[in-house]
């Protein structure tokens, strides 16, 4: 019974334990260290160098089968998708296929991958909205299931590829929903780039009938980052007003946590949120990508110089930066960094990549425990859009994807290196 006690007690210290920040399970080990699916982050660092992205398997998976298991039990008919561009990467799709999802994918490249990944064409749902008649022309050849027709010029494109073919299509509908998230990513506002507004379906679904279009219903997306369940009301109503088809799909949205002090709905909320004003006898389709995978990556750095500037800040910077994370200086993203191997909050400072830019900041306010050269430093919630939206700015490799699990790692996306920088170059001499 002490021990119980005990273990408790060591168990409520753990400032990762229970974190919605951290992948699942992840724990500081009885070295001080943070352990992520059994492995000793430190040690990663070490063996595949930094910076790099480092996954759970397991928590991805347990995700995966949250999701489903949410829509199934309110629902008998329904899909959930990957939206993959959250992480694009061959073994992430092997994954999310391995546990029964389908997959939704917004370019040639990405379908490429999901069918290297072992994705059913059929289960695959190809969007974008400037699709090519090259893509398209793939898309078919691939058998994909449902084309996601995002305007009326692409009916006319599809027309022309398909030449008769009944491929299967979704119409893309622009709700005129502004979900209160970071202006860039929304979509479902009437001002945007996605989709066709409610007053031209009319003429769409005509069009997809004199194209030979098999049209089995309406897509909408609102969104990332959505933590006000309502507006899932709002959508309800614009495309059950929209037409009778068998199929609406309401996209995606769920919310992550990227700091300890969001809280976003769980899984169930948003199932429950979804369905609750569709009518009976609709196939339902959602579409998670983050909150399949954001959480359960984080990120590895090594601290290269700890800097003083007397009265302003203490800057310390990291070997890596805005190539492999993009994301504070784009949507002004949030997150949090600790040591790996000595969590807490003694040094107030700010977190720098070593890109040059003075906008390379990766953490504007974080709090360290003595941070200093050689240290590792993790920066957890960063597994959705780091490794799909890196660069090579100032011609850096970008950085290895490492899968964990049962506190066996392995790379499933190996590190760049300096002759990969070079290999499309075409040498006229």
């Amino acid at each position: 019974m002490a021990e119980r006690a005990q273990a408790g007690a060591l168990a409520s210290a753990d400032p990762v334990a229970g974190s919605p920040v951290y992948p699942i399970g992840s724990r500081i080990n009885e070295r001080g260290r943070l352990e992520v699916a059994g492995c000793d982050v430190v040690e990663l660092a070490a063996e595949f160098g930094t910076p790099a992205y480092v996954y759970s398997e397991d928590d991805m998976r347990a995700r995966a089968r949250a999701t489903v298991a949410a829509f199934a039990e309110r629902t008998d008919d329904f899909e959930v998708l990957y939206a993959s561009k959250a992480l694009t990467c061959t073994a992430a799709y092997r994954l999310f296929a391995g546990e029964g999802l389908s997959c939704d994918v917004a370019s040639g490249g990405e379908l490429h991958m999901a069918l290297r990944g072992g994705f059913d064409p059929e289960r695959i749902y190809m969007h974008g909205n400037n699709k090519s008649e090259a893509e398209l022309e793939q898309a078919l050849a691939s058998g994909v299931g449902h084309v996601i027709v995002d305007s009326l010029d692409e009916i006319d494109r599809l027309e022309r590829v398909a030449a008769g073919r009944p491929q299967r299509v979704l119409l893309r509908v622009t709700p005129g929903i502004r979900p209160d998230t970071h202006h860039k990513i929304a979509t479902g506002q009437e001002d945007s780039k996605f989709g066709i507004p409610p007053a031209a379906l009319p003429h769409a679904v005509e069009r997809c009938a004199a194209a030979g279009l098999d049209l089995r219903g309406l897509h909408a997306h609102l969104g990332s980052q959505v933590f006000d369940l309502d507006v899932y009301d709002t959508l309800a109503d614009v495309l059950t007003n929209a037409g009778d088809y068998p199929v609406v799909n309401v996209g995606g949205g769920f919310a992550v946590a990227y700091t300890r002090d969001q809280r976003p709905p769980p899984v169930s909320a948003y199932a429950e949120a979804m369905l609750a004003r569709l009518p009976d006898g609709v196939r339902v389709l959602c579409e998670p990508g983050r909150s399949l995978v954001a959480n359960a990556g984080i990120s590895l750095y090594r601290v290269g110089t700890v800097k003083e500037v007397p009265g302003v800040r203490r800057y310390v910077a990291v070997d890596g930066g805005m190539a492999d994370n993009i994301r504070p200086m784009l949507y002004d993203a949030v997150y949090e960094a600790e040591i790996a191997d000595r969590f807490g909050d003694s040094t107030p400072c700010r977190i720098v990549g070593m890109h040059c830019e003075t906008g390379d900041i990766l953490v504007k306010q974080a709090t360290l425990e003595d941070p200093r050269p050689g240290d590792v430093l993790v920066m957890p919630a960063t597994g959705a859009y780091g490794h799909s939206l890196a660069s090579n700015y100032n011609g850096v490799p970008r950085p290895p994807v490492v899968f964990c699990s049962e506190g066996d790692a392995r790379v499933v996306v190996r590190r760049e290196t300096y002759e990969d920088l070079t290999v499309r170059d075409v040498d006229d001499d």
